[in-house]
């Protein structure tokens, strides 16, 4: 059993990203190091954690970001 988690950053020119993942710590360095250059954080380093929320089930989690995006 794994646990998500729904997370929000804010980015360094002050928008946000918001995410799903089932390691916040692992994912967070991903962001932080620009390890994707196609993502949406890449160029806008540094990120700063701003917001989690844990669930136990992953259509929860889901459900949970996609409300949050609108």
């Amino acid at each position: 059993m794994y646990t998500y988690y729904v997370y929000i950053l804010r980015c360094k020119d002050d928008t946000y990203y918001t995410g799903i993942t089932n390691d916040l710590v692992e994912r967070f360095q991903q962001h932080q190091s620009g390890q994707n250059r196609n993502s949406y954080t890449f160029k806008r380093r540094p990120v700063v954690l701003e917001y989690c929320k844990e669930f136990d089930d992953v259509i929860h989690a889901i459900r949970f970001e996609k409300k949050l995006k609108g």
